[in-house]
């Protein structure tokens, strides 16, 4: 049986070896910065975390796609950034600003391309399925972000529409890392099914997570800078919580969206919404929000008949992913 060892030394060898083409420097530094700069490798190691369900060692098959789900991580994170304006990523600065807007959106480009050639290295007996998988969930990414995008301009943005988007944005590519584990392990189509269902119920409370640190969280385990959706007017679980809670929506919206140009106004901008966000309970709300999808993956799980020493490894990497904001 592969153990959380094998994977931890599984992704250490990849990450550490990976390659990728040498010139122009100026627009391959940038992908070997971001795979330097380390991140938790949640999308490649829940693929291997699945193939370990069906399989007793880690073969070589599963590697370049499973390195190919975190390249393309990378490449949306590059062009989030620029998106965000964001000018730290994992505790660094991010690629559009160590280097230039131009060169980010390049090298973010060439990244897509890498991870296409990667996933297309998977065995013959499932190469269509993973492709097929991946292009679907690729175009899905990008149609989340331009939702992402349009949802800032609107403050009538419901709890079903978010869900939608961080459905799009985040969650169906860690429902597609987990059956992608699956398929190159050669499981069976229920089975491949159910851990996508499994992936998506997890990526939906990673988004939550993810959203609910953002105002509540620490900078230094975070990674980014504290409050960057607030200050941006960018929409999340809690605001969109916090706006539909609201006995006074519009005074909401009037202080989620003023400006917030200088130093002192994004500080009282910050302090104005949470303080708004303490007083309607959101951050409880969302608490409970992830840990209903938790609870919602690990029943997907107890549909898996492959014993339950192979399953405590994703009931483990669930409750790791949700215990970042306990």
């Amino acid at each position: 049986m592969i153990r959380t060892s094998d994977i931890d030394a599984a992704l250490e060898h990849m990450f550490g070896n990976i390659s990728f083409t040498s010139e122009p420097t100026g627009l391959y530094d940038p992908l070997r910065y971001m795979i330097d700069i380390g991140g938790k490798r949640i999308r490649p190691r829940l693929c291997l975390l699945s193939y370990a369900l069906f399989k007793d060692r880690l073969d070589e098959e599963v590697f370049e796609p499973a390195a190919g789900l975190e390249v393309f991580h990378s490449f949306t994170l590059i062009h989030d950034d620029i998106m965000d304006r964001s000018p730290l990523r994992r505790g660094k600065q991010t690629v559009w600003r160590k280097w230039n807007e131009d060169t980010a959106i390049l090298s973010g480009d060439v990244m897509l391309i890498d991870a296409y050639r990667r996933m297309s290295s998977a065995p013959e007996h499932c190469r269509s399925k993973v492709m097929t998988l991946f292009s679907t969930t690729a175009a899905q990414v990008c149609e989340g972000q331009q939702y992402d995008m349009e949802f800032e301009s609107r403050d009538d943005v419901g709890m079903d529409a978010y869900n939608m988007m961080i459905g799009l944005k985040t969650a169906v590519l860690i429902a597609c890392s987990a059956k992608m584990g699956a398929l190159l392990a050669g499981a069976s189509e229920e089975e491949c099914d159910a851990l996508y269902r499994f992936g998506y119920q997890i990526g939906m409370a990673f988004q939550v997570a993810d959203d609910y640190l953002d105002a509540y969280g620490d900078e230094k385990v975070f990674g980014k800078p504290i409050g960057g959706d607030i200050i941006n007017g960018k929409k999340s679980w809690l605001t969109v919580r916090a706006y539909e809670a609201s006995p006074e929506p519009e005074s909401f919206v009037r202080a989620f969206t003023a400006a917030a140009e200088t130093e002192e106004a994004r500080k009282a901008k910050f302090e104005s919404v949470k303080s708004i966000y303490d007083k309607l309970g959101v951050a409880a709300d969302a608490l409970a929000e992830i840990e209903k999808y938790h609870l919602s993956a690990k029943e997907v799980l107890r549909g898996i008949d492959v014993g339950a020493e192979r399953l405590s490894l994703l009931y483990d990497f669930a409750t790791s992913l949700v215990g970042r904001v306990r």
